[in-house]
């Protein structure tokens, strides 16, 4: 009922374009890997490659953001978009000529990346505005946050289909993608944005910075936790001996999570954001506890499918949170701001289980979750306290 009300919306309809238009995204890291390894005969450098990927569009992204709110989400989401293509096949061409220009051009390729999951979530909230139903909010991100977890299970497996055409090709697949989804999907925005835009130019809201530091740190924790359970998975299947079994499980730790996102639709409004965020921190970390012990008791897939359920209902309160700070003339760059920190989360996840990974095997990098989890529920309890703190003055 919940999703047949916000499909009842008008203007509702550019949904489907947008699960297309973030694919690319899904399949960027994989693929460059991919392209990069086979290219310099490297895993370390095409390690190093990606690495540099998502720093650079945890850098990039807030910077889109900024110029989303100032001059549109239509302009800026097209120009990266095209700007993400020309990069990406620079990628390709560079793969035939030396490491230098690879890295480069991976950098690059990051840096230029549309903010799709910020620019949608701000066309759902203005659009849910605008029509008087902004009761479908956390519909709308729910919905989003399933459609997330989808995309980042259906991605790697395009890569691996696409794979065995050559290295090249889901790089191709992912230029592709921004050329006939993602440009659509940002010339379908945003209309509705003129008058934020005129207030942005003549007067800049403030952004609300400790509450948002707390959101960015949040979405770190998270991040760490999703690069903590890539290499811990990745550790545990070349210990079973069924190193292809990676994709897999992993796969059912991203089926459980878009699961629970879009149970997340039903959960009454009495129940409000800020609980919900220190409840579902607190299940993020019984779900990676559960892991640890799904390891140690080799009952992993049941583990990673317990686990997956408690990412989405997490991640969809952090968004719904960020969206309810930020001043609607700064919603965008309030958002990319939260999501640059995933991937230097899991850029440090990987790092931090990669090293126990060497010395104590998936046991040791599955630690770095619960680590990063309880990291998680501390600000959430830490950031509802402050807010019941400041409603009292």
């Amino acid at each position: 009922m919940a999703y047949r009300s916000l499909l009842r919306v008008p203007g509702a309809a550019f949904f489907p374009l947008g699960f297309l238009a973030r694919l690319p995204y899904a399949t960027s890291s994989l693929a460059t890997l991919v392209l990069v390894q086979a290219a310099s005969g490297s895993y370390a450098f095409a390690g190093l490659a990606a690495a540099a990927q998502g720093i650079a569009n945890a850098l990039g992204a807030p910077i889109a953001g900024t110029l989303a709110d100032r001059h549109g989400h239509r302009l800026v989401g097209t120009l990266t978009a095209l700007a993400n293509a020309a990069a990406l096949t620079a990628l390709v061409a560079a793969s035939h000529t030396g490491r230098a220009s690879m890295l480069t051009a991976a950098a690059l390729s990051g840096l230029t990346q549309p903010p799709i999951g910020p620019l949608v979530r701000v066309h759902w909230s203005r659009l849910l505005h605008a029509r008087a139903r902004p009761d479908l909010i956390p519909t709308a991100f729910s919905y989003e946050a399933t459609a997330d977890e989808i995309s980042f299970v259906a991605g790697p497996a395009l890569v691996g289909l696409l794979t065995t055409l050559g290295p090249t090709a889901p790089t191709a697949a992912a230029i592709a993608l921004l050329l006939l989804a993602t440009v659509p999907f940002a010339l379908s925005l945003t209309q509705g944005s003129t008058e934020d835009r005129k207030r942005t130019h003549t007067s800049r809201t403030p952004l609300p910075r400790l509450p948002l530091a707390a959101m960015f740190l949040a979405m770190a924790a998270m991040g760490t936790v999703f690069g903590a359970v890539q290499t811990g998975v990745t550790a545990y299947s070349n210990e079973s001996g069924h190193p292809g079994s990676a994709g897999l499980l992993y796969a059912v730790f991203g089926i459980g999570s878009a699961m629970a996102g879009a149970a997340c639709a039903w959960l009454p409004a009495r129940f409000g954001l800020r609980r919900r965020y220190v409840t579902f921190a607190a299940t993020l970390l019984l779900g990676t506890l559960t892991l640890v012990a799904g390891e140690r008791g080799h009952v992993l897939p049941a583990a990673m499918a317990v686990a997956g359920v408690t990412v989405a209902p997490y991640l969809i309160s952090l968004y719904a949170l960020t969206e309810r700070l930020a001043p609607a003339d700064r919603a965008t760059v309030a958002l990319t701001i939260l999501c640059a920190g995933g991937p230097l989360g899991t850029a440090t996840g990987q790092a931090l289980a990669g090293y126990l990974a060497d010395r104590h095997g998936s046991a040791g990098a599955f630690l770095v979750a619960p680590v990063a989890a309880a990291a998680a529920l501390l600000l959430a309890v830490a950031a509802v306290l402050a807010h019941s703190a400041r409603t009292r003055r």
